[in-house]
């Protein structure tokens, strides 16, 4: 037998966190002293504690690895395949993040002097589109949209107007973290059939304050800031949905840095 401080050094587990392992019935000692309150371990309890600390390592809490320990081999196999799936979810998150942070630090010093986008109003002329709009579980999914689009408009051999605006509009007036409300648009030339998500429609003339950058999507905060302060200086106010024009499409390039898109506010004058 082993007193707890014999098996803390052994286990490498520390007689806090051994105690703590003992009062949620995870790691028991063998047995204690009536009259003294020591602690004795078994040897065989290093198999255990090694075990437990493995799967602490792992990112796993003290009720789950009770679950695990006192469900066996299949309760085992099923955590460890869970907790790859939400790993592997996280690493993509962090890598997104790692390539905004990358992002970011290249543009220190560049954007610096072209920080202000151009803005200016004009009239999007009236339009004959197809659309589809969806409630999408977030604002990077509305390229599904455009395949859906895609697949269904093929049958009908549809005519893309000249010019063509490939048109994104948000219907929610708040931010959503998700199930976010998305329409999609393309201006056609001709006249065509519904299909079974693809609906064509006549969308009024549009007069708007607008900035078209070149790059990532990323950059779009930046340029709602300009449109914001223009709309603000100049008299204007908002009046509408916002929505994009997409002139360069990952439809057309998956550089990110070609892509070419206009942010689109609906005005009035004050």
């Amino acid at each position: 037998m082993l007193k707890i401080g014999a098996f803390s050094g052994l286990s490498r587990i520390s007689i806090r966190m051994l105690r703590y392992y003992d009062e949620n019935g995870l790691l028991r000692p063998a047995q204690i002293d009536e009259t003294t309150g020591y602690r004795y371990y078994d040897e065989a309890q290093l198999t255990d504690a090694g075990r437990i600390a493995a799967l602490r390592d792992m990112g796993f809490n003290v009720a789950e690895i009770g679950e695990i320990v006192r469900g066996g081999l299949s309760a085992l196999t099923a955590a460890l395949t869970r907790r790859r799936t939400a790993l592997l979810c996280e690493k993509r998150e962090l890598d997104e993040q790692l390539m905004r942070l990358e992002s970011a630090l290249q543009r220190l010093g560049k954007d610096e002097i072209k920080m202000k986008y151009e803005v200016s109003c004009k009239t999007l002329p009236e339009r004959y589109v197809a659309s589809v709009r969806d409630i999408l579980p977030s604002y990077y999914e509305e390229g599904r949209l455009w395949h859906t689009m895609m697949r269904e408009l093929a049958p009908q051999n549809v005519r893309p107007d000249e010019p063509c605006y490939a048109v994104g509009v948000y219907h929610d007036t708040d931010y959503r973290e998700r199930d976010v409300d998305v329409e999609i648009q393309m201006s056609v030339k001709g006249r065509y059939e519904n299909t079974e998500h693809v609906k064509f429609k006549t969308v009024p003339p549009i007069f708007m304050a607008s900035a078209t950058y070149t790059g990532s999507y990323e950059k779009v905060n930046e340029v709602n800031a300009d449109v914001a302060a223009w709309v603000q200086q100049n008299g204007y106010e908002f009046d509408g949905l916002s929505f994009c024009i997409y002139h360069v499409s990952p439809h057309e390039t998956q550089n990110p840095d070609e892509l070419v898109t206009e942010v689109c506010y609906p005005v009035r004058k004050k």
